[in-house]
C-alpha cells in the first residue's frame, strides 16, 4: 500500500460502568478485527460522562489499558468499532443490556485529531474534526445504537479518502440521549485506539 493512502489513528471512545452501559473495546478495518483492546486506550468501567465541560471528554478517564499498538487504516477503509456492556462483552450470560441498554438510543460520531505520534499524544488541547456521524434514520425512526445493537456491538462507518496521510488520534463517540431532557443527562461514551 502506498504511504500516501496510509493513516495511522488512535481510535477514542468512551465507557462506564453502570448497569445499561457500554465500552468501545475493539477496531475492525475492513472486516478484519485488530483483537480485545489492541491499541485502545480504555478505562475498565462503563459509566459515562455527562459534562461538555469535563476535561476528559476527548478520551474518557481513568484509562487503565493502554498499548503501544498504532492500527493503520487506509483512506476508504470500511472501519468497524465494537462496543461491550463491560471488558469482554456481555456482564453474564444472555446480559439484557450487552452491548448496551435499548433506551440508550442516540447518535455515534467519529472525529480525528492529526498528531505527531498517536502511541504517545495526549488527548486534551487537539483540533478534533468530523469525519463520520450517524444519527436517527427518519425514514424508519432508528438510531446509530439501534443499529450497532442489531450488529451485535458493531459500528461501521467509512474513513474518508480526502483525510491527509499521517497520525492522528480518533474518538469513536455514542451519545445516549434517553436522559437528554434534562440539562447535564445526556451520557457521553468514548475510547482511544492508537
Amino acid at each position: 500500500m502506498k504511504p500516501c493512502n496510509l493513516i495511522r489513528v488512535s481510535l477514542l471512545a468512551l465507557g462506564s460502568q453502570v448497569h445499561s452501559h457500554t465500552i468501545f473495546q475493539k477496531l475492525s478495518i475492513n472486516g478484519i478485527d485488530q483483537g480485545q483492546l489492541k491499541g485502545i486506550r480504555a478505562p475498565s468501567s462503563d459509566y459515562p460522562l455527562t459534562s461538555v465541560n469535563d476535561p476528559n471528554l476527548a478520551c474518557n478517564t481513568a484509562i487503565q489499558f493502554k498499548d503501544n499498538n498504532v492500527i493503520p487504516i487506509p483512506s476508504g477503509a470500511k472501519v468497524g468499532a465494537w462496543w461491550g456492556h463491560v471488558i469482554g462483552g456481555a456482564q453474564r450470560a444472555n446480559d439484557p443490556d450487552h452491548p448496551i441498554a435499548r433506551s440508550h438510543k442516540g447518535p455515534i460520531i467519529v472525529y480525528l485529531a492529526k498528531v505527531d505520534n498517536a502511541a504517545t499524544a495526549g488527548a486534551t488541547n487537539q483540533k478534533w474534526f468530523k469525519v463520520a456521524e450517524a444519527g436517527l434514520n427518519n425514514s424508519n425512526g432508528l438510531w446509530a445504537v439501534d443499529n450497532m445493537i442489531a450488529n451485535g456491538g458493531w459500528h461501521y462507518f467509512t474513513m474518508p479518502s480526502c483525510v491527509a496521510p499521517g497520525e492522528y488520534l480518533m474518538r469513536v463517540e455514542l451519545i445516549a440521549l434517553h436522559g437528554a431532557q434534562n440539562a447535564g443527562q445526556a451520557q457521553f461514551y468514548m475510547e482511544c485506539v492508537q
